[in-house]
């Protein structure tokens, strides 16, 4: 069964596109947390958070800014890099009050015909407990170089990645009972669920890549569950993190890379 996309990615706009951008902007217009990224970047770069009208109405001002100056083509002007904005989770499910997301792999091993496997990756938690209206970045993106920023990461790195069987381990004791989970939810119903959204945008995008021998690509994707248990997807990236700058990390990629290979 094809999933429908609000089944499993939280509202989205690019605002390279003309319309997505007015219906975006049209959308907004009440306090609610939208997260605006770059659609092709890493390492959390150029990521911020819209938390209110005023911040929603700085960036239009400075969208239709750039869109003048393009229309008038006013040199040397380089044209901004796409974003999407996406709405933000609000009631994520919590590890020891922290947020965290889950990165899994899909490798892409051959085109010709498609060859797709799935990996188990790892779940990367922040450094500080959750709360929704801080304006610290490190509060709201999991990811190692952002992570890095903060000052108790240091001390905390290796508390910040676990391995997906303590993950397990942790819902079965915290949750299962309180949240009518069955037994080892992680990896059962969930990796079910984080491979068929896999599979699904697989299909969506195979059309894109090259029908030959010698291609293959290894994907990150990042998922993110809610209070409620359900399963979202953040993004998919090309050019997935491969360092092993912490303990979890040093067991776990290495392997990762090698089963590719």
């Amino acid at each position: 069964r094809l999933l429908k996309m609000e089944e499993f990615f939280p509202e989205s706009f690019c605002l390279d596109l003309k319309d997505e951008r007015n219906a975006f902007f049209e959308l907004c217009k009440e306090d609610q947390i939208w997260i605006c990224k770059p659609s092709c970047s890493n390492q959390g770069r150029g990521i911020f958070l819209l938390k209110n009208p005023a911040a929603v109405n700085t960036l239009q001002a400075k969208l239709h800014s750039t869109e003048e100056n393009l229309l008038n083509k006013r040199v040397p002007y380089k044209a901004p890099q796409a974003r999407i904005v996406q709405r933000y989770i609000h009631q994520p499910l919590l590890l020891e009050g922290k947020k965290f997301d889950v990165r899994s792999y899909l490798l892409i091993a051959c085109t010709a015909p498609y060859v797709l496997f799935f990996a188990q990756g790892y779940v990367r938690l922040t450094c500080v407990n959750y709360d929704a209206a801080s304006d610290d970045l490190t509060v709201h993106l999991t990811n190692q170089y952002v992570q890095k920023k903060n000052s108790l990461y240091s001390q905390l790195k290796d508390e910040t990645v676990w391995r997906m069987e303590h993950f397990n381990s942790y819902v079965n004791e915290k949750f299962r009972k309180t949240n009518g989970l069955p037994k080892d939810w992680v990896f059962t119903v969930f990796t079910k669920r984080m491979q068929q959204i896999m599979l699904q945008c697989f299909l969506a995008a195979k059309h894109k890549l090259d029908r030959k021998l010698g291609y293959f690509d290894l994907i990150g994707c990042d998922f993110l569950i809610d209070e409620n248990f359900k399963v979202w997807l953040l993004e998919m990236n090309a050019n997935p993190a491969l360092h092993t700058n912490c303990k979890v990390l040093r067991d776990i990629i290495p392997t990762v890379v090698y089963e590719s290979l």
